[in-house]
């Protein structure tokens, strides 16, 4: 019988392996490696997954790096986003009074990295480290839309759960694409009312969204339209400052 000491450095191990491979390997490549049994190497894996160290690719596929690899990776790359996104934070944040969030996308949901409150006291609250549906938020929207990080793998997920319609869906998504910014209103809490934008890189790819969020009694239909110029002009500016230029400009 294993030590609690012997299980972890087996587990350890395990983990190497898995974070070392050049392609995810399955339970029985492990067990060939480590020299132990499949069910060993089975319940040690179950332990890495439950803990968000490794990720398996289907019910039956190899094993990946997990989402704690994954966030630990986007987060140390988002501390130089947040510092360059300041000016255009603190811009919306002027002119619109509102909560402006800066959002990655995570290995399962959004991922909101930075904000700055509204000066209200409704509409006040910490969006950092909540997690959201992507189908129900602004940001979340973006990301499925503009295919960002896993958004097929999430698109995938929401729908074979009958989370949502998947047709509903796809053509929110594609008026999504068509204006360049989604909304969402009511669907993650009642009342409340955000706008979010997509942020992209020097090679086009989608790698933030900002968004500005307040309560339905004064982001009111009438108002969207304006704040989704102003949004869009932010984010835009952000999207150049990392590089991103727009097919046709100069």
């Amino acid at each position: 019988m294993q030590t609690g000491t012997q299980a972890i450095d087996r587990a350890a191990q395990l983990l190497v392996q898995v974070v070392e491979s050049e392609r995810p390997p399955a339970v029985g490549e492990l067990a060939e490696w480590s020299g132990l049994p499949k069910s060993t190497v089975s319940r040690l894996l179950r332990a890495l997954e439950r803990n968000g160290l490794v990720q398996r690719e289907g019910p039956r596929g190899g094993f990946r790096p997990g989402s704690l690899f994954v966030n630990l990776a986007r987060r140390s790359g988002a501390a130089d986003l947040i510092e360059l996104a300041g000016p255009e934070l603190r811009r919306l944040a002027d002119r619109t009074g509102e909560t402006v969030n800066l959002a990655v996308p995570g290995a399962e949901q959004a991922e909101y990295v930075t904000q700055i409150e509204t000066g209200h006291f409704l509409g006040s609250t910490s969006w950092i480290g909540r997690v959201t549906p992507d189908h129900c938020t602004a940001v979340g929207k973006v990301f499925l839309a503009f295919g960002a990080a896993r958004a097929p793998e999430r698109l995938e997920r929401l729908t074979t759960e009958t989370i949502v319609d998947p047709l509903r869906l796809e053509v929110e998504l594609e008026q999504v694409r068509a204006r360049g910014y989604a909304t969402a209103s009511g669907e993650l809490e009642p009342g409340l009312v955000a706008i979010a934008a997509p942020v992209r890189n020097a090679a086009g790819e989608t790698v933030a969204a900002i968004s500005v969020s307040g309560p339905s009694l004064r982001l009111t239909a009438k108002k969207l339209a304006p704040l989704s110029r102003l949004l869009a002009a932010e984010s835009d500016s952000l999207s150049v400052r990392l590089g991103y230029r727009a097919k046709g400009a100069a």
